[in-house]
């Protein structure tokens, strides 16, 4: 008692001191990076502290909110949205907005995050609603930007701006997906039996450019033969001539010598005789001349021959006058 006695002269002060304590800490406020706190003052709107220190009137002023600036993803939950043609589709998808104005965040809406959420799917159904199935799934980009469009312009009186939607799961029934994944599987199959066919198609025409390239080749092969052997027959055609020319010659020049002509009527008779013999091998039958006087008459008639041949010999070897 008597220490309660002796410290009473020095509450006062004690007061005081947790006054001030008090209001020290009521008063100064450390907003973090990134942050924007909406102060009250009675009530009423006052003000929005930015990051740093900040002071505000104890006991009057009030930070009524305190919203993050950062991106902040959000996600839609999932809903069944009917497609055009009739068809159940299960969406859902995520938001990225970010709080561009505290003070119309703060009174605009009374939950600004509901509101988007809300818009967002209500937007996703009217989207998806004026396309038919197939086009749902290649559209996903016209989806999100005709979301965020809409978003954007209602977050204006929020104080919030979306920055971008993404459909995250467009899932259609099993029935549905069976069925597109049987069309995949006919049209995959169709695309390989095209493939194959233009193989083939391109396969038989190069084995046809190769045959024909080969018949071409080898009929030009056969010409050039064609016409190598006919030269090579001509020339030896030239030739035989040539040397018959000069063997006929030669005999013309042998008659005109002494006992020419009886060498060469005996050569006529050999060769008459030889001919028979050859006969008489080939075959059973010997064919005899009716008169064996028709020997004398053929050596008779080479003989004129012979000396046709050696009076016009003789004729171009005299000079002319």
């Amino acid at each position: 008692m008597s220490t309660i006695r002796e410290l009473a002269p020095f509450a006062p002060w004690f007061f005081f001191v947790a006054f001030a304590i008090v209001v020290v800490i009521e008063s100064v406020r450390v907003i973090p990076q990134q942050q924007a706190w909406v102060v009250e003052r009675l009530g009423k709107f006052h003000d929005v502290l930015e990051p740093g220190l900040r002071i505000i009137v104890p006991f009057v002023d009030r930070i009524q909110y305190k919203h993050s600036l950062k991106e902040v993803p959000l996600d839609v939950p999932e809903q069944t949205c009917i497609t055009r043609d009739n068809t159940q589709l299960s969406v859902d998808g995520i938001i990225y907005y970010q709080v561009t104005d505290p003070r119309l965040a703060s009174y605009g809406s009374s939950d600004y995050i509901t509101a988007i959420t809300q818009l967002a799917q209500t937007t996703l159904r009217s989207e998806i609603g004026k396309m038919e199935l197939d086009r749902t799934f290649e559209s996903r980009d016209e989806i999100n930007r005709q979301i965020v469009a809409v978003l954007d312009e209602a977050g204006r009186t929020w104080g919030v701006k979306v920055l971008r939607y993404e459909i995250k799961n467009l899932t259609p029934p099993d029935t549905i997906l069976r069925a597109m994944q049987a069309q995949i599987t006919a049209e995959r199959e169709k695309r390989a039996l095209i493939a194959k066919s233009e193989g083939q198609k391109q396969e038989e025409i190069n084995l046809a450019e190769g045959a024909k390239q080969a018949a071409i080749l080898r009929s030009e092969g056969e010409k050039a033969a064609a016409i190598n052997n006919a030269e090579g027959e001509a020339q030896a055609l030239i030739a035989v001539a040539d040397a018959t020319a000069q063997a006929t010659r030669a005999v013309a020049e042998a008659i005109g010598m002494p006992n020419g002509l009886n060498a060469a009527n005996l050569k006529v008779a050999e060769l008459y005789v030889g001919a028979f013999g050859n006969l008489a091998k080939t075959g059973n039958t010997l064919i005899v001349p009716a008169n064996l006087a028709d020997i004398a008459t053929l050596i008779g008639s080479a003989t004129t021959v012979l000396d046709n041949v050696k009076g016009i010999q003789m004729a171009k070897a005299t000079p002319q006058t």
